[in-house]
């Protein structure tokens, strides 16, 4: 273990000295931005171009299981292949890492989550951002150092917000005070199983991040940063090895966490620095 995590860290070190970093282009972060000039899709429609796989147990790029497929247009995570889920938390991470952007997509849920997977993978997904490489990640760690817009859909028992934010590895700040939470809700409704819901993050490096859902603000918080404290991302290990404490840049990630979910329109729109 201790071999992987050398690794892993020295090839993090080296690839946050190269990350790609998109800029161009003004936006107002109180308005969600208008569709058309500027966006660049992410997704082909056809195949899994432009993305990496890393799923825990499983090495780099091996897409076990057929879990993320492309269908009809659509990229699909399912489990139908699956002889136990086993823990098996994946993520598809865009091939590139970005600073400062707006990034939207639709996600709906579909069918029924792993049996044996935690109860709370039900009708549950996400996107990451300042995700660590997925190259140095260890081959069990189930989630990459990173911020989770997090997707919920109803279960009949009640209000369930989607659009709120997780922490795996990281801290945020809001109104200037540290907050080491790892669950921050958002204001966002709650959506049937099968509705198409258009989210979108705008990140502007280190200083602001915003969660929209269907166009309307849902959440805002400052200064994302590694938890020194945390050691199952492991964030302490990235901190000792080298990466700063603030998160200014990192990967996007689509989650596969147990749970079958469709994404589509995946696009990406590059802005300034303010």
């Amino acid at each position: 273990m201790k071999y992987f995590l050398r690794t892993g860290l020295a090839i993090l070190g080296l690839m946050l000295c190269f990350q790609t970093r998109m800029a161009a282009g003004p936006a107002a972060p109180t308005a969600a931005a208008p569709s058309g000039a500027g966006w660049v899709s992410l997704f082909n429609g056809h195949n899994l171009d432009g993305w990496t796989i890393k799923i825990a147990k499983h090495p780099l790029s091996e897409n076990a299981f057929n879990t993320f497929r492309v269908e009809d247009g659509i990229l699909k995570v399912n489990y139908d292949n699956y002889p136990e889920f086993g823990g098996r938390f994946g993520h598809l991470y865009s091939n590139l890492a970005y600073s400062h952007y707006i990034f939207r997509l639709e996600y709906r849920f579909s069918g029924s989550m792993v049996p044996d997977a935690q109860d709370y993978v039900n009708l549950n997904s996400g996107i990451m951002i300042h995700a660590q490489p997925p190259q140095s990640l260890l081959l069990d760690q189930g989630f990459p150092s990173s911020l989770e817009m997090q997707f919920l859909a109803d279960e009949g028992k009640g209000e369930r917000s989607t659009a709120n934010l997780c922490t795996p590895g990281t801290n945020i700040e809001l109104g200037g005070k540290l907050v080491t939470t790892h669950i921050i809700k958002s204001t966002a409704p709650t959506f049937a199983p099968e509705t198409w819901v258009k989210a979108e993050v705008e990140v502007h490096g280190n200083d602001e991040v915003i969660h929209r859902i269907n166009g309307v603000e849902v959440l805002r918080y400052q200064r994302p940063q590694l938890d020194p404290r945390d050691d199952n991302a492991p964030a302490s290990e990235l901190l000792k090895a080298g990466s700063p404490l603030l998160l200014s840049s990192g990967h996007i990630a689509l989650q596969a966490e147990g749970q079958p979910v469709w994404f589509r329109k995946i696009e990406l729109k590059p802005l300034e620095k303010k």
